[in-house]
């Protein structure tokens, strides 16, 4: 499998969009971000995050995991690489958990209990065959989050966007203080700053090099060659 990591307002699902039709052999899983942003229990999880973290960071990040730890070990064990999935138990544990907890929004024992349990299922899950790395400035992502206008995250903030922003670079750039099954998986980082909807040759450059980065890791052999022979047909 493959992993789409980026910051909130980075683009991810937009570009996922736009890679399910220009690369119909990999299959596209989206965040299951509706579990905690619609109406859980009778209320928004994520809205409640926002407004008050401290009293909602545990709930949260817990919750966060299940699916995501659920979603990864039903994938691993299709055996399929040609998939494609936004963000994961690595970037709900090394950027939003932690910075919850560097902020003091989880007290030492919830870090305790939450990193336990995380810790021992990073271990045990397959890491990906690469990362996807959609990097966009915070002023930018923060421009994007306020135009889309969704409730659940109108108490975003600029600080805490540059601070995920810091998080995703340690953890996909720098690789600080990461499993060490996860040190050498190959990054492809797109510099997402601009608008690749509206530019489409900015689009078609970042499609092609997702296929490039498909290609040298040699996930999907098939669809190289099928890509090859469609080419040489045009």
């Amino acid at each position: 499998m493959y992993i789409l990591e980026g910051n909130i307002g980075a683009g991810k699902s937009t570009f996922l969009s736009e890679l399910a039709h220009s690369i119909k052999e990999l299959e596209i899983l989206t965040e299951p971000v509706n579990n905690w942003a619609n109406q859980i229990f009778g209320q928004s999880l994520l809205e409640n995050f926002y407004k008050d973290t401290s009293r909602w960071a545990f709930t949260l990040e817990n919750l966060a995991m299940i699916h995501r730890v659920k979603d990864h070990i039903e994938i691993q064990n299709r055996n399929n690489q040609n998939i494609l999935i936004e963000r994961s138990i690595y970037s709900g544990h090394y950027c939003f958990s932690l910075n919850s907890f560097k902020n003091g929004h989880l007290t030492q024992i919830e870090w305790e209990i939450y990193s336990t349990w995380a810790n021992y299922l990073l271990k045990n899950c397959n890491p990906p065959v690469g990362f996807i790395y959609l990097k966009a400035d915070p002023e930018v992502c923060m421009q994007r989050i306020k135009k889309r206008n969704r409730i659940s995250e109108k108490k975003i903030t600029l600080g805490y966007i540059r601070q995920i922003d810091e998080w995703h670079e340690k953890f996909l750039i720098h690789k600080e203080n990461i499993a060490q099954n996860l040190k050498n998986i190959p990054v492809l980082t797109l510099d997402c700053n601009q608008d690749f909807v509206e530019n489409k040759n900015l689009l078609q450059e970042h499609i092609n090099k997702v296929k490039d980065f498909i290609s040298k890791t040699q996930a999907i052999p098939k669809f190289v060659e099928k890509v090859a022979n469609f080419e040489q047909n045009l």
